[in-house]
Order: C-alpha cells, then sequence, then structure tokens
C-alpha cells in the first residue's frame, strides 16, 4: 500500500509503503533540461517513462543484472527495492554527443571505442559537474573496488542495452545511470533507464528518439516516447 510521499524531484515523486524495504516510484509528466532551466509538462510522458523503465529493467533482469525494480504497479509507479542513492551519474558514451562535443571539441556522432565512461557528482546547485575518481572518493562513500565495480556493472549494462536498443532499430548513443546500495550494503542500479536519460538515434534515420527533441524543440516529445515504448513492447512479445 502506499504511504506518506518521502521525497519529490524533477522527473518523479517517491512515497513509501507498508514494506519498510520497498518503495513507490510515480513518474510526473514533467519535463526539464538543462538541469531544470528549461521545463514543460506533457501529458502521458509519466506513463511512458514508467513502462519503458519497467520493459527495460525485467530485460535487464533477464540477463542477471541487479537493479532495484521489483514490478510495474500500474501504468504510472513502479515498486522498487528502497536503496541509498550514490551522489554519482555515471554516464556511459558509445558516440559523441551532447555536452562533450562542446567540452572537448570532439565532432559529434565521433564513436568511442572502446565506450566512454564518466562520473558526474550528484549536486543540483553545482550543475552536476564532471569528476574523476580521486574526486568520488573524497565527495561520496564509496571505495575505490566499489567504483571499479560500478564502472564494470556500467558497461555491462551498456552491452546489453545496445543490443536491445539495435533490436528495436535504435542506436544507443549515450546514457546516463544512478546507483544506490540496498540495506544490506549491495550496490545496484536504480532510478530510471528512459528517453529521459539516454539518447537514442534511429538506425536508418539518424533522427533523434529521445529527450533531445524537448531540449532542441525538433519534435513531438510524446510520439517520439510513444514509439520507443511500441517498439519495445512488440519486441518483448516477438520473443
Amino acid at each position: 500500500m502506499k504511504g506518506s510521499l518521502l521525497y519529490e524531484g524533477k522527473a518523479k515523486k517517491v512515497y513509501t509503503t507498508d514494506e519498510s524495504d520497498q518503495l513507490i516510484l510515480s513518474y510526473k509528466n514533467d519535463a526539464t533540461a538543462f538541469n531544470g532551466k528549461k521545463k514543460d509538462e506533457f501529458e502521458g510522458k509519466g506513463r511512458l517513462n514508467n513502462l519503458i523503465t519497467s520493459n527495460i529493467f525485467e530485460y535487464l533482469h533477464q540477463h542477471q543484472l541487479e537493479t532495484h525494480f521489483i514490478k510495474a504497479l500500474n501504468e504510472t509507479e513502479q515498486l522498487v527495492k528502497k536503496t541509498t542513492i550514490i551522489p554519482l551519474e555515471v554516464v556511459v558514451r558509445n558516440v559523441a554527443a551532447g555536452s562533450i562535443t562542446r567540452r572537448l571539441g570532439i565532432e559529434e556522432r565521433t564513436r568511442f571505442t572502446p565506450p566512454l565512461v564518466e562520473l558526474f557528482y550528484k549536486k543540483d546547485e553545482l550543475n552536476d559537474p564532471i569528476i574523476n575518481d580521486a574526486h568520488a572518493y573524497h565527495l561520496t562513500d564509496v571505495t575505490e573496488e566499489e567504483l571499479s565495480s560500478i564502472k564494470q556493472m556500467a558497461r555491462m549494462i551498456n552491452e546489453q542495452l545496445m543490443g536491445l536498443f539495435r533490436e528495436v532499430g535504435l542506436q544507443l548513443v549515450d546514457f546516463k545511470l544512478e546507483f544506490g546500495r540496498l540495506e544490506d550494503g549491495t550496490i545496484v542500479l536504480a532510478d530510471e533507464i528512459s528517453p529521459d536519460t539516454c539518447r537514442l538515434w534511429d538506425l536508418e534515420t539518424g533522427e533523434k528518439m529521445d529527450k533531445d527533441v524537448f531540449r532542441e524543440d525538433i519534435g513531438n516529445l510524446i510520439d517520439t516516447y510513444e514509439t520507443i515504448l511500441q517498439r519495445l513492447e512488440a519486441y518483448t512479445c516477438a520473443k
């Protein structure tokens, strides 16, 4: 049973449950970009991100990758294991796009072999700055061994997601991950994986199929997200 509101972020509300080690995530219709500087609301966005994330997390579970996800409860809510979020954003880049092109002058669509793994300090008031491993040890409670494990998990998730998205006609350009600790200290994938947190390009047309349609005002966000959900569901049903 859903309990009291524990926390409200830019994209989700977090509620307590009757079980002390479980929470309910409720996905909102809000869209934000550029660390909240651009905002809007889209009817149906919460449903799409919840169902897309649920689909992807179930796929990761099938490939023995542990996450906080338990099950989708309805169209906008999911039941998850309670975690203490580590204040790091782990970004995996297969192709140059977005901030790295501006930061390092790398031409968009340049491929990274092997993929790059970057760390950002999860701190809105600092605009989530990029950091190195030494900074991560200082700013968070992760150990060297744990950070190495987090990076390895990120690479493994990347391998699985590249294959999944390729099957539905999409190129996984880059994506952001967050990790959290369960009550026993185990570190697992948390938060969400959706077009809000991934860059996806259509394999045939090169069309952007993610939150960049909102960032850059180049398309209809709901239609784009609906297309991704339909492709994922069609692939799941065909398996």
